[in-house]
């Protein structure tokens, strides 16, 4: 099954009387449980794809399904609609509001989803727990270091269990130990059977994907398995398989 598909997209903006050609007839498809990175230097329409993948916009022309749903016809309220119940943000910068606390960061897409009070407490906390951060729900973001704040983030992008998981430069604002420790963290969660796709400028980030895609001057020029990670993940589920046997 297609998580993402996307047929012939073109994205073009008007600066004065000049057309800014962004997105060149984009055509891509990304199957339930897999786990993409999409790099691209700065300008070669990855951010903007980016949002078009997020439905944060819409193309010019072409066709989006997600999920096996069509959008392109979609009004701005439906977008938003299927935005919050299908896709879970990561962002660079977190994005976490500083007067509430961990638990109540990761229950705000509930609160937009209609869940009630109660059960959103209870997914929230199993959410934090489920990231190692069961305990530190009652903190404030200041009171917390980067890597758990994105922790937090992180559990927020999960809460409402969307089909898709959208990361844009999850490292960006970390040291490159705890920026390592989040990779892992999402490699952990494509294994649980999570759909990710990571934003990035830096290729070293990509590697920990298992399909790399590198787009320039609006233009897919490559789409490659990545294989030695297709093959540490197929050991360590080798390796899994023998234990549980044991």
């Amino acid at each position: 099954m297609k998580m993402i598909e996307l047929k012939q997209i073109k994205k073009t903006y008007l600066r004065g009387v000049e057309e800014l050609h962004i997105l060149k007839d984009i055509s891509l498809s990304v199957g339930v449980g897999e786990f993409v990175a999409i790099v691209g230097p700065s300008g070669s329409g990855k951010s903007t794809l980016m949002n078009m993948i997020g439905l944060l916009d819409v193309p010019t022309s072409g066709s989006y399904n997600l999920d096996g749903i069509a959008t392109e016809k979609m009004k701005d309220d439906e977008l938003a609609g299927l935005r919050n119940r299908k896709i879970g943000f990561i962002f660079q910068q977190f994005n976490l509001l500083p007067r509430l606390t961990a638990i109540e960061n990761v229950e705000l897409p509930m609160i937009y989803a209609g869940f009630g009070k109660k059960e959103r407490r209870e997914k929230a906390q199993q959410t934090l727990e489920l990231l190692g951060m069961g305990q530190r729900g009652h903190h404030r973001p200041s009171e917390l270091s980067g890597g758990q704040q994105q922790r937090v983030a992180v559990a927020r992008a999960l809460a409402i269990g969307p089909s898709l998981l959208l990361a844009d430069e999850p490292t960006g604002a970390l040291d490159s130990k705890t920026g390592q420790e989040v990779l892992e963290l999402m490699l952990h969660l494509n294994e649980m059977g999570n759909t990710i796709v990571l934003i990035t400028h830096d290729l070293h980030i990509a590697e920990n994907a298992k399909r790399i895609i590198t787009i320039r001057d609006g233009l897919i020029v490559s789409d490659i398995d990545n294989v030695p990670q297709l093959q540490k993940v197929e050991a360590m589920e080798a390796s899994e398989a023998m234990e549980a046997t044991v």
